[in-house]
């Protein structure tokens, strides 16, 4: 009866729930948690630096732990890297990250204010309100979605990864072209190992090494790390290597802090920046720049008095950065229940689950649910952990922040080596990372979007499995596609992408060329 399946699967999740609980409530899990989050906030704050690098050097030291202690510690350096950025943002007028730039127009001028304190205590406070309710919003949607796509065959999956690719290309980057460009070459990346179908060696060019692909880190760390490192130095050849100097303050005000005032002030543009972030999050490829964007836009439209924003409103930080955190949590729903990256952040979290022998995608709660169960937990712990490092370590960032580059790049260059030589082979990892280093500098430099590169690298494998089975299935067949209606409308939306960016990509590059004419004449 359905009385019987309900309390069947209520008696499993009570099951997952406690082979979860007894994994991450321990000391050393609890100890990686905080230390990621610990990682994260330092990282996120220092100008240049971000989130992505910090996970892809930190996935080698992962190799040890439990899958859930070891995802939950990744996890929570993707939400304190979230927060951090919004200390530089508000001290120095320097983003940490590219979503953290909204939080300049009313975070600095509140630190030339003399009110610094206040406005990073209301960044926190947003950060891990817009962080928690996302956290839910995974916990509710994820595994429903994930039943939803366990009905879907081969052919919708390829046509799902085919509109991913497509979608990414388009908000990726300023060309799309050059964007799908990134992501072809990423897909070719993931082709050299054992053919799937035929069991032989594919494009290994006589190297045993390559027999099991090319390693996820010396991709990610060349890519990101690496490239940031030298893109860093490239900047500090025209310039010097000390950050901004903070604003002097004024005297302060002889308001509290924060007030509960404070509080009811920012509580509706917190809300409202957490739908944004959440909904923005779960669409592939979006980002959290453009939740941040559309957040205080909403808001400051929405206020009695809107022309208080950007001369330091608290309304405006919290409506960034409610929404800037909002989607690290959403853009895991659909690696949960599809297994799509939603972000370049999240494809790195995505290699990290199948270096620990999970599969994401319809069958993860199916075939490892207390695990999952154990990340959700630890995503809760990891939001508290947010609270508490930002309440006690804010002073603390503020001082980090002014650490020269001439010490902190040789340092990074260091832990690159480091988790190349561990996860590529020894040697060969660091030389490929080396490789890739270089190539993520020149696409950085000539604008080619390594967020797709390294999507379509995680994804290959995905893709050509599902495109080889849906032609098996299909024998090659378009006419199939008609029993299949989901496949149709993906695909439809896929070239809508590619016919609405391209044409827009074409015509902007005809007014480029039109204008250097115009001012060669």
């Amino acid at each position: 009866s359905t009385f019987s399946i309900r309390r069947f699967a209520e008696v499993i999740m009570l099951n997952y729930m406690a082979v979860a609980a007894g994994e991450i409530f321990t000391p050393a899990v609890i100890g990686y948690i905080i230390l990621g989050v610990l990682l994260g906030y330092i990282v996120g704050a220092l100008p240049g630096m971000n989130r992505t690098t910090a996970i892809a050097l930190a996935i080698p030291f992962t190799f040890t732990m439990p899958p859930a202690a070891a995802l939950s510690f990744l996890i929570g350096i993707n939400k304190g890297g979230a927060a951090g950025a919004a200390v530089s943002a508000i001290l120095l007028n320097v983003p940490g990250e590219p979503s953290a730039v909204v939080t300049t127009y009313d975070g600095y001028p509140m630190t030339k204010q003399g009110r610094a304190q206040k406005a990073l205590v209301v960044a926190l406070l947003a950060s891990v309100t817009g962080d928690l309710l996302a956290t839910v919003t995974l916990i509710i949607l994820a595994q429903p979605i994930a039943r939803f796509a366990i009905g879907l065959g081969p052919i919708e999956l390829a046509s799902i990864l085919i509109f991913s690719m497509t979608f990414i290309a388009a908000v990726s980057g300023e060309s799309f072209f050059k964007a799908v460009i990134a992501g072809l070459l990423g897909l070719l990346l993931s082709a050299p190992g054992i053919d799937m179908e035929t069991g032989l060696p594919r494009m290994t060019f006589g190297m045993l090494e390559l027999y099991d692909g090319i390693p996820l880190l010396a991709v990610a760390i060349g890519t990101l790390a690496l490239s940031e490192v030298l893109v860093q130095i490239d900047d500090g050849w025209r310039g010097n290597h000390q950050y901004p100097q903070m604003a002097e303050d004024k005297p302060k005000d002889p308001e509290p802090v924060f007030s509960l005032k404070d509080a009811a002030r920012i509580t509706p543009a917190v809300l409202r920046g957490s739908l944004v972030g959440t909904l923005v999050g779960i669409l592939p490829g979006l980002g959290a720049t453009l939740a941040s964007f559309l957040s205080y836009t909403w808001v400051r439209q929405s206020s009695k008095t809107p022309e208080i924003f950007g001369t330091g409103a608290p309304e405006g930080v919290a409506a960034s950065e409610s929404a800037d955190n909002a989607t690290v949590p959403a853009a895991l729903i659909p690696v949960f229940a599809i297994g799509v990256p939603g972000s370049l952040s999240t494809a790195l979290l995505m290699g990290a689950f199948m270096m620990h022998g999970l599969t994401p995608g319809p069958f993860l709660f199916k075939e490892s649910g207390s695990v999952v169960y154990a990340i959700y937990l630890g995503m809760l712990l990891a939001s508290a952990a947010l609270l508490l490092v930002g309440l006690f370590g804010q002073r603390i960032f503020s001082m980090v922040i002014q650490v020269r580059k001439s010490v902190l790049l040789p340092i990074i260059v260091f832990l690159c080596i480091v988790g190349a030589y561990m996860e590529g082979g020894g040697m060969f990892g660091v030389y490929l990372m080396i490789v890739f280093g270089l190539v993520g500098y020149f696409m950085k430099k000539f604008d080619y979007s390594f967020v797709t590169f390294v999507v379509g690298y995680v994804l290959g494998p995905m893709a050509e499995l599902t495109i080889r089975q849906s032609l098996i299935i299909s024998d090659s067949n378009p006419a199939v596609l008609v029993d299949h209606p989901i496949a149709v409308i993906f695909l439809l939306l896929a070239a809508f992408s590619i016919w609405k960016f391209a044409s827009a990509g074409t015509r902007s590059m005809q007014a480029g060329q039109s204008a250097v004419t115009k001012s060669d004449a």
